[in-house]
């Protein structure tokens, strides 16, 4: 069996993973290993690896990083703890192959160790920009750690065969957010009412926001305009959920909930829904508002539009429903009205992330490379990688 261990560090990256994860476990040539860190396992982000436990999905090995501080030093001593501790974790599980999503600090850390333990990297999602944060050049980073990569859309393909990748190993496979949509359940209003223990009145908004980390203003600068234009819709009920682990992080999070303490009959902050709740919740909002790729990729799926603030998220393919604007009140204001009255009948008829099969085709190209041999000193041109 081919041991495949996919490591998670927040909450965002395991609602991504969790049809390929199910996909493992339900494949009798490969055997799941899971490796979580990061806001999983820290009580200020709600503990969220015990969604795992609820899922049936078994955890081998955890591995703490002390997110206590969110400063650009606390960050990078949480990296070198994560280092140590996963590097170990390796050592232990000895897996065959590592699978990774995405781009934050957390799974650079991951692919680093990795690459000097000389086990071969799947990354998902590689080759896309987002030029206003930091993640973009960890992305590109764990792009030339790896050995297979599964691009979200055709043109983030190109983008990793520009970046040297060989094209024989990089696939156009879809994003894999979307194929769990299609086969989740979601929760209705009543029991999101319940599982909360809150009252949800309509029309809702769904707000995500994290640092923008090369912006050159604090995070509480980003963060305070989005605020002063929600206070122009009093007639819309905000729930506010918690921001990662960034530089500036906490200081977001404690103005959401500040935000919400003073104005409880519009407003409500939840540190972590989970990956359920939240996309139950998306799916009953009126509109989308911050800065999180889950606006670009889970919202549209959905028929629900997407106020995308700032440059957070600059360079990313977007679909019609995506409306961008400033950081600034006047400009959230005039696009959460545009976002209000967006008539959805007309857009997100093509989504390009939406490429059926998007696990299958991963285990697939996964499963073939192992058959013909993985090679880390060298190309190999030779293989018949259609799917």
């Amino acid at each position: 069996m081919i041991k495949l261990c996919v490591v998670t560090g927040s909450r965002a990256e395991y609602g991504l993973l969790f049809p390929l994860i199910r996909s493992i476990m339900e494949d009798h040539d490969l055997k799941l290993q899971l490796l979580v860190t990061g806001t999983h396992l820290d009580t200020r982000f709600g503990l969220d690896y015990r969604e795992m436990k609820q899922d049936g999905i078994v955890i081998d090995e955890t591995v703490e990083m002390n997110l206590a501080s969110d400063s650009s030093y606390g960050i990078c001593r949480s990296m070198g703890l994560e280092l140590i501790g996963i590097s170990g974790a390796f050592e232990r599980l000895k897996p065959d192959m590592i699978l990774l999503l995405g781009d934050r600090y957390e799974i650079f850390t991951a692919a680093s160790a990795a690459v000097i333990c000389k086990i071969p990297i799947a990354h998902i999602h590689g080759g896309e920009l987002t030029q206003g944060a930091c993640d973009d050049c960890m992305r590109h980073g764990i792009t030339k750690m790896s050995y297979l990569h599964f691009t979200s859309t055709a043109e983030y393909r190109k983008r990793v065969i520009q970046l040297g990748e060989s094209p024989d190993r990089v696939f156009y496979v879809g994003a894999l957010g979307i194929e769990r949509l299609k086969g989740l359940t979601l929760l209705t209003k009543e029991q999101l009412e319940r599982s909360l223990n809150i009252a949800l009145p309509l029309p809702l908004s769904l707000v995500t926001y994290h640092p923008a980390t090369l912006e050159p203003v604090t995070a509480a600068d980003q963060f305070q305009p989005l605020l002063d234009a929600l206070d122009s819709f009093p007639g819309l009920f905000t729930v506010f959920t918690g921001s990662n682990s960034d530089t500036g992080g906490n200081q977001v999070n404690e103005m959401a909930s500040s935000y919400a303490r003073l104005h409880p009959e519009r407003a409500v902050y939840v540190s972590s829904l989970g990956s359920l709740r939240y996309l139950s919740l998306m799916s009953l909002s009126r509109l989308v508002i911050g800065n999180s790729s889950s606006g670009i990729l889970e919202a549209p799926a959905f028929h629900v539009p997407t106020v995308d603030i700032g440059s957070r998220q600059k360079g990313r393919i977007k679909p019609d429903s995506v409306i961008n604007c400033e950081a600034s009140a006047e400009s959230i204001r005039n696009a959460i009205s545009q976002a209000i009255n967006l008539d959805m009948k007309h857009h997100v008829s093509d989504n390009p992330y939406d490429c059926p099969g998007t696990s299958k085709k991963i285990l697939s190209c996964i499963k073939k490379a192992f058959e013909k041999g993985i090679h880390l000193d060298k190309e190999f041109y030779e293989i018949d990688w259609r799917l």
